[in-house]
């Protein structure tokens, strides 16, 4: 798969595992955009990454998703690569009923409805476009939910993204457009840092960029399906 003189827009990309992917795909000579919710992460992600493009966005609301979709194609017509990488996880406890679940921030929105509803946004933009690909970046607790019962809604997105993946890339396939999915383990990220701190972590992690460079590097050789590091 061709990794180089691409367009990118990288989802969740100011932070974390997106911008680790943003570094690499940068450093290959590839045009990277990138979006979030916060503004000062974004500005110090354009500091930072020189070259990237940034764009404020929320992906988890409905208009957000369109704005952005506007822009893109409008700024960025030879956009041929979407990946889906904006992740919220939380500590749930059913236990307490509803309580938990009653939040402006969703697992539900950000994880699995914005990736399928930024998909159909940008499948019939991609199509006959050169190296068109959609990355879904999942989890590993999409199949060991077991380890992570403080999180079940978060493992239920996760999984629902994988299975949500692999029909996209048999519906797709005709088209030209390729589907690849990404797995990762928990990694050295922002992500639910409170929940990490009160459970306390019992194993070593690796860094985004570790993580980024294996997965991409793998994907290069036409992996579709990347677990681990």
């Amino acid at each position: 798969m061709r990794m180089e003189n691409n367009t990118i827009l990288i989802t969740g990309g100011a932070t974390g595992i997106g911008y680790a992917m943003a570094k690499w795909f940068l450093e290959r000579n590839n045009k990277v955009i990138i979006c979030g919710r916060r503004s000062d992460k974004l500005e110090l992600a354009r500091k930072e990454l020189q070259g990237v493009h940034i764009i404020q966005c929320d992906v988890a609301d409905y208009e957000d998703r369109k704005k952005l979709f506007d822009y893109i194609s409008k700024n960025f017509p030879d956009l041929n690569m979407l990946i889906n990488n904006a992740g919220l996880q939380r500590d749930i406890d059913l236990s307490k009923g509803i309580e938990e679940l009653e939040s402006k921030e969703s697992e539900l929105r950000v994880n699995l409805e914005a990736p399928i509803y930024l998909s159909a946004l940008f499948t019939p933009f991609l199509i006959g476009k050169e190296n068109a690909t959609i990355v879904n970046v999942s989890s590993g607790l999409a199949f060991r939910a077991e380890f992570a019962i403080g999180m079940p809604v978060y493992c239920a997105t996760k999984a629902a993204l994988h299975a949500f993946s692999l029909a996209q890339r048999k519906q797709l396939e005709p088209h030209g457009i390729k589907v690849i999915e990404l797995i990762p383990p928990a990694v050295v990220s922002e992500l639910n840092m409170e929940g990490r701190k009160k459970r306390g972590v019992g194993f070593s992690m690796p860094s985004s960029e570790d993580y980024a460079n294996s997965a991409l590097t793998r994907m290069a050789t036409g992996e579709v399906e990347i677990r681990g590091i």
